[in-house]
């Protein structure tokens, strides 16, 4: 089986970066993770993607400028041969030039279930809004702030006595299943 190459864009500890290496690990993943990129050098999922012997780059939004950094990524994606970019807990927007580039060729994971609460509170929206359910959203990314076409879903209740990190405790267990799952689905299809 050919696999697809992915990039991994994280800006923190990499959970889902780490779920996603362990899903290619799989003898019938469509997927290999051949670039980790972070705009944070103290990122901790660099350590992880580095002790995997994954190649990883980071990139100073502050020094750079945001122009100058996305073409630093673009050119990390476009030597390594990536074909899909899988944005894992990255704190940056993307430009809409970034997305025209690669358009429906980037994936993001939000810990809400958009369109509800997008943004970086979803826990403690979902909690102030009086949600039943929580989850997480694979979606395409386009301009705007997690409202790119949804790709697939899954769903916690919330519990009475939920905190925004009780909540987001169970809703991650949901993200680090899905994302793999969808990441391949796309992958398959690419």
């Amino acid at each position: 089986m050919t696999k697809i190459s992915i990039a991994i864009f994280i800006s923190g500890r990499g959970s889902n970066m780490t779920s996603l290496i362990e899903a290619a690990k799989q003898p019938d993943c469509p997927f290999q993770v051949v670039l980790v990129c972070s705009n944070k050098k103290s990122a901790a999922g660099l350590q992880v993607a580095q002790a995997e012997n994954i190649e990883t780059k980071v990139v100073d939004y502050k020094n750079l400028g945001k122009d100058n950094a996305e073409k630093e990524l673009d050119m990390a994606c476009q030597a390594h041969g990536v074909q899909l970019i899988c944005l894992a807990g990255f704190m940056k927007l993307v430009s809409p030039a970034f997305v025209e580039k690669w358009r429906s060729k980037i994936l993001n994971i939000h810990p809400s279930l958009l369109p509800k609460h997008p943004g970086l509170t979803p826990h403690e929206d979902v909690l102030a809004a009086g949600d039943t359910e929580s989850g997480c959203t694979v979606h395409y990314v386009d301009e705007g702030m997690d409202t790119g076409d949804i790709i697939e879903q899954a769903r916690v209740p919330v519990e009475v006595d939920d905190t925004p990190a009780t909540l987001a405790k169970r809703v991650l267990k949901e993200e680090h299943k899905l994302y793999p799952k969808v990441v391949a689905q796309v992958a398959r299809n690419c």
